[in-house]
């Protein structure tokens, strides 16, 4: 057999790394939300509900995640989309996070696997008003673009912080992640906004595993708890909400994995924190 020159060798590998990096474009320039703080005025906001999919940025001819990995979309379902960037969630449902999870990180999927997907709109980055008046220019785009899978967050102002609670539980009760906070008069800008409120039962926030212990009494031989560390260098562990089977096999020193907590202890512990699940690789 003759043997490949190796400089074709070379022009080989060096398409095959272009292929891998292509499909990660560059990180989009978005918002990022604050928790809810009881002092502010709720009757100066629009409010939503939190959707539990997988946030989605439109620049205008790609849709990326937020880590800027471009989603292999058929072309069917951005027919008719604008060219302007949008800001949105891409979403199946209450409690299909999973499905649409592993929609989005597969590379090649049939026309109909995405029918039922939407892209939620709750934004509008290089629109230059206040968010009352993106509100009212992303209510347009849906109307204009007439496509089944474009639509907008339904964004509806609350009277008191009584009624803002009401409007959570009744979120909730059905299935339901919590509530996004949009100050009205607030204009696009890129990183963490206090202009941006999330408001849940609980709050969910992402950790690293640096390891593990052993389990006891009946966890014997499995994972007794994650030990993880958080962005801010808080060291603390995890282990309740974790099945047999994640026990079993858990996840690895090094992975990222996401977890809820009813607030902080005074030394800054997450507070009751439980595992939800493991970050897919990006």
């Amino acid at each position: 057999m003759r043997k490949l020159p190796y400089l074709f060798i070379l022009v080989i590998i060096s398409l095959h790394c272009f292929t891998i990096k292509s499909e990660v474009l560059s990180i989009p320039p978005i918002q990022l939300a604050t928790k809810y703080q009881q002092d502010i005025d709720v009757t100066e906001y629009l409010v939503s509900e939190k959707l539990d999919g997988v946030r989605g940025y439109w620049d205008g001819s790609n849709m990326l995640t937020r880590s800027g990995r471009k989603v292999a979309l058929p072309s069917s379902f951005t027919l008719g989309f604008p060219h302007t960037a949008i800001d949105g969630e891409l979403w199946l449902g209450r409690n299909r996070f999973e499905d649409i999870s592993a929609l989005v990180r597969r590379k090649q999927v049939p026309d109909k696997e995405w029918q039922e997907v939407k892209f939620m709109m709750f934004d509008l980055p290089r629109h230059s008003g206040p968010f009352i008046e993106r509100y009212l220019a992303m209510k347009m785009l849906a109307e204009q673009t007439a496509s089944i899978h474009l639509q907008v967050i339904k964004q509806e102002p609350v009277a008191s912080t009584e009624a803002l609670f009401t409007l959570l539980d009744s979120i909730v009760n059905a299935g339901g992640e919590g509530l996004m906070l949009h100050y009205q008069q607030a204009h696009y800008a890129v990183g963490r906004s206090e202009y941006i409120v999330k408001l849940k039962p609980k709050y969910d926030a992402e950790a690293v595993v640096i390891g593990h212990t052993e389990g006891k009494g009946k966890y014997r031989g499995k994972l007794g708890a994650l030990i993880v560390k958080t962005p801010a260098g808080v060291v603390f562990n995890i282990g309740s909400g974790l099945s047999d089977k994640q026990r079993e096999n858990p996840p690895l020193v090094g992975s990222t994995i996401t977890y809820q907590y009813l607030g902080l202890t005074q030394k800054g512990t997450p507070r009751f924190a439980t595992f939800l699940r493991q970050r897919p690789p990006q």
